[in-house]
């Protein structure tokens, strides 16, 4: 094993483990965007689920800086330096997420505009964390440096409101009257989990050189693909109505055009 950025790579046996429960994951994926009947509506909570995950998901923005702190402060306090290597394509992360809110938005714009917006703000958001949440998963027991005496509880104090923010980014996916769970939404995962896989393979190291960095962007491109899926009109299957039909007889709902 080394230690990569800031994580430790995968090595040996661990990472043909990684490489190979990815690529079964992914078949699965895959395997579910052929089986499925979609396009699908995604199942929308109710309104009192709706208003908890609104006021949850600033909570969680605001608590993952204050955990920062604290574990940033610990490690001052045990003399271990946290420098975060450069990082060449948050940029391009960024371009993209902003790419997918622009389209989503004029997709969507003749639903009206706050419906247009609130789809393009949770696609341009979520695309990002599609692949985070991934991502996430796979690094979060091989951060590096481990803060003592309790590695294990200070990577939850970092990780914990993280995974909090993704998952409510996700599941306030289906708040918008014009999301749907797509099959090239579904295979666009399945493609990202499929090169995580090929990643794992070689470690999934710190992107530092070519193969890892290529790796990083495509998986990426291919998330920010994924959100865009979800709300871009898909083609209605054979006998049911198009999901912009359906669309419009759901925005009828109190909870229709929220952000």
């Amino acid at each position: 094993m080394t230690q990569s950025g800031t994580w430790i790579a995968y090595g040996g046996g661990a990472r043909i483990a990684l490489a190979v429960v990815l690529a079964a994951v992914a078949a699965a994926v895959a395997y579910a965007g052929f089986r499925l009947p979609l396009p699908a509506r995604l199942p929308r909570p109710g309104r009192t689920v709706t208003i908890l995950m609104f006021a949850l998901y600033p909570a969680a923005i605001l608590a993952f800086p204050g955990c920062e702190y604290f574990y940033v402060l610990h490690a001052d306090r045990e003399h271990i330096a946290l420098t975060a290597p450069a990082d060449p394509i948050t940029p391009y992360t960024l371009i993209g997420a902003g790419v997918v809110f622009c389209v989503i938005a004029v997709a969507h714009n003749a639903h009206g505009w706050r419906t247009a917006l609130g789809a393009a703000v949770r696609g341009a958001i979520a695309g990002p964390v599609i692949f985070e949440l991934s991502f996430d998963l796979i690094v979060m027991t091989r951060t590096y440096p481990a803060l003592p005496p309790d590695p294990a509880l200070y990577r939850a104090l970092f990780f914990a409101p993280l995974f909090l923010i993704e998952v409510l980014t996700l599941a306030l996916l289906a708040t918008s009257p014009v999301a749907w769970l797509s099959r090239p939404a579904l295979w666009c995962v399945a493609g990202m989990l499929a090169v995580f896989a090929v990643w794992a393979l070689l470690g999934f190291g710190f992107p530092a050189g070519p193969a890892t960095i290529t790796l990083n962007v495509l998986s990426k491109v291919l998330a920010l693909l994924a959100a865009l899926a979800v709300f871009v009109p898909a083609r209605a299957e054979p006998g049911t109505r198009a999901p912009a039909q359906r669309a419009r007889a759901a925005s009828g709902g109190a909870w229709a055009g929220v952000m």
